[in-house]
């Protein structure tokens, strides 16, 4: 009888949500810290005009979602006129020029920044989350490999669906 009651806790035990769990009396509890709270788009879109995104939406025919677009900035980081730092400058430009991105991420002002995989002049990209190209280019001059002219910044608006992850 005993076995048979563990199965049967076990059976319902796998049908729970997975955000809860068991708390000390063996109760199960929801845990909050774990489940998602969706914005609703027209919260979603006040917030950004608010913020002075510019935004559009359109509905997917598809799956009749409703579809933010955001624009975005991406900076383009090319090769710089002043290429002749020594060995150890570089390095040390290079720590600086990390910091500043992982920084960027941090204060949510880019969400995705990389080297580009060729040897060609453009050298990576940032893709900046703020609403003005004066500020997406603000904060690209910022970076230490463009002060050093090691780099330098093109910069061009880009459109993105609000959410939406790469894959």
């Amino acid at each position: 009888m005993f076995l048979l009651i563990v199965l049967i806790s076990g059976i319902f035990s796998g049908c729970k949500n997975e955000n809860a769990t068991m708390n000390e009396t063996n109760s199960w509890v929801e845990d909050s810290s774990q489940v998602e709270t969706k914005e609703s788009v027209a919260d979603l879109k006040k917030k950004l005009v608010s913020n002075g995104f510019q935004i559009f939406d359109y509905v997917d025919e598809k799956t009749g979602d409703t579809i933010l677009m955001q624009e975005y900035f991406i900076a383009f980081l090319k090769r710089g006129n002043n290429r002749s730092q020594s060995e150890e400058e570089t390095d040390s430009l290079q720590k600086l020029h990390l910091a500043h991105l992982g920084k960027m991420y941090e204060l949510g002002y880019a969400d995705i920044s990389g080297p580009i995989g060729d040897d060609g002049d453009i050298r990576g990209i940032t893709i900046y989350n703020v609403p003005t190209l004066q500020m997406a280019d603000s904060l690209a001059n910022m970076d230490p490999m463009v002060k050093a002219g090691r780099l330098e910044i093109e910069i061009h608006p880009w459109w993105a669906a609000k959410g939406f992850p790469l894959r």
